[in-house]
């Protein structure tokens, strides 16, 4: 990561310079947080703590729920104590650890959603060998690959960004170190490694992504094979809450970095923003209890 730039901070703009909207939105975060925040921890408590729910289906969500901690975690609670403190500076070694986390937390979340859509996939296409197939090594195995994407993706990912001179305003159009905001600093063409390692992530998610439809497209085929109604709709209920985070996180997150961006970005950007950096580790776990029986009964029972 030769030829840092000179900058010694930035200053992250927010979702407006106005006070009001500011407080409006710190608000917003708050509460978002503290039921991202509880809501994760009854999962992650739960999972932990109910024998019931020891199956390789619960592991990963469990682990889930920790990405999500850690995801959401990155990013809000800075922005939230920016917005009180009035203060939106952060400095130069803040924002590479920012970006590193928030790259390796997303990367390794998309690799978590792929995997549990593998272990769905055995778990209703082969019930009789999922004992075989998804036993602790496998679990543990899938778990250390999804870090190691994670940690990869942020490294990588970071040292690219963070190799660009930058040049004019220091400021961030964004209420975190965002990289294409940051590429809008850059002095010349430099960011042109930073795409090329844009464009391999972009090409591994879209993999990720495939193999999830895939993966969808025969466990759906084989639900609607299953002659009584109670087992196809036990059977969606497991599936379904992961299928709607799967296209929740992704459709956002692809849209809103291959739409273009424009110099003065609008309220609409920001919030599309929040879509996958906030809504997901927020909405997790309410998708999960809620529609998910065991779950439910589990919560109950320990709380």
């Amino acid at each position: 990561m030769a030829n840092f730039t000179t900058m010694s901070a930035f200053l992250l703009m927010g979702f407006s310079g106005k006070t009001e909207i500011k407080m409006l939105f710190a608000a917003l975060f708050l509460v978002l947080y503290i039921v991202a925040l509880v809501g994760n921890i009854l999962i992650i408590t739960t999972t932990s703590m109910d024998h019931s729910l020891s199956s390789p289906m619960y592991f990963f969500l469990k682990h889930l729920s920790f990405q999500d901690l850690c995801y959401i975690s990155v990013t809000v609670p800075r922005s939230i104590c920016n917005s009180f403190m009035h203060n939106g500076y952060i400095s130069l070694w803040e924002c590479i650890l920012q970006c590193f986390a928030f790259t390796l937390c997303g990367c390794a979340e998309m690799a978590l959603l792929t995997v549990m859509s593998y272990d769905r996939y055995v778990a209703i296409c082969l019930p009789l060998r999922y004992e075989v197939i998804m036993d602790i090594s496998t679990c543990v195995h899938g778990l250390l690959a999804n870090w190691a994407s994670g940690i990869l993706g942020g490294v990588r990912h970071t040292a690219a960004t963070f190799s660009i001179h930058f040049c004019g305003a220091n400021i961030i159009h964004q209420f975190f170190c965002d990289v294409p905001q940051l590429l809008k600093l850059s002095c010349s063409n430099e960011y042109v490694s930073e795409l090329g390692v844009s464009g391999f992530l972009a090409l591994l998610t879209f993999a990720c992504f495939i193999s999830i439809g895939v993966t969808y497209m025969h466990i759906f085929s084989t639900v609607l094979r299953i002659p009584s109604a109670e087992g196809r709709a036990r059977a969606f209920s497991t599936c379904l809450p992961h299928l709607s985070v799967v296209i929740l996180f992704v459709s956002t997150s692809a849209f809103d970095f291959l739409k273009p961006h424009s110099e003065s970005p609008t309220v609409s950007d920001f919030l599309l923003t929040v879509f996958y950096t906030v809504l997901p580790p927020t909405l997790n776990p309410i998708i999960y209890s809620l529609r998910n029986k065991a779950m439910k009964e589990a919560l109950k029972k320990d709380f």
